[in-house]
């Protein structure tokens, strides 16, 4: 570590790492219509090999690169360390900075990735390089693995390695990717956010066919009709509070600062508890479903033959069944249901050898905070690596400012990091490589 208030190696890299990756434009739109994310690999893959750290890319579709190495030592289990590429995209006209300038201001590196996720990637390489040139390398055989395709389900990435580069992967029992790690601040305390869950995402399609003809006349099989209903009973309905066993751990933590205990009832008021947090939090108490796409007709006065919408619908880890019993029920008859993505959720048990080095490392550098699990809302990469039967969690470190909106800024606009909190990160990930 670094001594006398000195930065270490790595501490100074970090944030031009950063700002290398975010210059380089990975947005993904869900199709072959972006950039890629070969240049991006490229450069990561430069960068390891320049330390003397073999990288190989792997590319799954023109321009749909990920990199993968092999590090550390060979005593013990495998570890992985992951990170993406892509990004999703940005609408400068939107934005007060560049999303793809890096820009330095005020203490803060704004761009696109700045939290999502070319922070922990920068993290991972600035440790990693530091630590090779040193000659600290772990004495755990460590895979490094940057993907491609994230951002639409993994589907050209990290699906891809495991499906065709299984081998990459033999010996590894626990992976540790992004959104953890992150500071929020309740009733004065930071706690410190361990993903160990996530919920399932099932990106559907929805589709309604009806008898077409002249808007001016009675016509009782309507495709638009049929469908908005389906889409107004998915809107409105409230799904019950179900508690998971991470949600049980975090929301107990609250409780106890808070002089109470945590129950179904005063879950949601709990939650409330972590401020701009709470948009998160608040959607993994239950299953949630929300229409995001429409699409019908051509004409005012024209009835459709088809109508279409897309939902966003994910699920608690264990209550799957009731979840899509329920869509079921909700979307109804004479409707076509097909998915974009189906992807199971997960929980991993927050316990273990890679959960107490994420413990001891974050408190060695934040003494008087609070560690504990989360379940998230979203998807990652997590979801396709779980499947060779690794324990999954989420640790990107960053000390937060309390009044920071922090989970606002993911897919949102003016994204941007403290630079500090990636110098922290830095030192948190090199006590981790420590510890495990």
């Amino acid at each position: 570590m670094a001594q006398d208030g000195q930065d270490s190696p790595a501490e100074s890299e970090v944030v031009d790492l950063c700002r290398e990756l975010i210059r380089i434009d990975t947005s993904n739109f869900g199709d072959d219509s972006g950039p890629g994310e070969r240049k991006a690999a490229e450069y990561v893959a430069g960068l390891l090999d320049e330390v003397g750290i073999e990288a190989r890319l792997y590319e799954s579709d023109p321009g749909r690169t990920s990199v993968m190495a092999r590090w550390g030592g060979d005593q013990g289990d495998g570890l992985l360390l992951h990170g993406h590429l892509d990004v999703v995209p940005a609408e400068a006209s939107d934005w007060r900075l560049d999303p793809f300038s890096g820009e330095v201001e005020d203490g803060y590196l704004w761009g696109r990735g700045a939290v999502d996720m070319k922070d922990f990637d920068a993290m991972l390489l600035a440790v990693v390089r530091r630590r090779q040139r040193e000659g600290r390398v772990p004495t755990r055989p460590i895979t490094l693995c940057f993907t491609a395709d994230e951002e639409a389900g993994g589907h050209r990435g990290a699906e891809v390695l495991i499906n065709e580069h299984r081998d990459e992967f033999e010996g590894v029992t626990d992976a540790v990717g992004e959104v953890g790690g992150f500071s929020t601040t309740v009733r004065g305390r930071r706690i410190y956010l361990i993903e160990a869950a996530e919920k399932g995402m099932a990106w559907m399609r929805l589709t309604a066919r009806g008898r077409a003809g002249h808007g001016s006349m009675i016509n009782d099989d309507n495709a638009v009709a049929r469908l908005s209903a389906a889409v107004a009973r998915l809107g409105a309905h409230q799904w019950p509070i179900r508690l998971t066993p991470t949600m049980e751990v975090l929301l107990g933590t609250v409780a106890e600062l808070a002089g109470t205990e945590v129950t179904p009832e005063n879950a949601r008021a709990l939650v409330e508890e972590f401020g701009g947090a709470t948009r998160m939090l608040g959607a993994v108490i239950s299953n949630t479903v929300n229409p995001t796409m429409l699409s019908a007709g051509y004409k005012v006065n024209v009835i459709p033959t088809e109508a279409v919408a897309h939902v966003d619908a994910r699920s608690l880890p264990g209550y799957e069944e009731e979840f899509f019993d329920t869509l079921k029920e909700l979307i109804g008859d004479g409707i076509d249901v097909s998915y974009l993505s189906n992807q199971e959720p997960w929980e991993t048990p927050y316990d273990g050898d890679v959960v107490d080095a994420m413990h001891r490392s974050l408190l060695a550098e934040d003494p008087d905070a609070i560690v504990a699990p989360y379940l998230m809302s979203g998807g990652t990469d997590a979801k396709h690596f779980r499947k060779l039967g690794m324990r999954s969690y989420g640790f990107a470190p960053l000390r937060l400012p309390a009044d920071l909106d922090f989970t606002a800024l993911f897919h949102g606009v003016d994204e941007r990091v403290p630079t500090d909190a990636l110098e922290f990160g830095v030192r948190v990930m090199d006590r981790f490589l420590d510890e495990i």
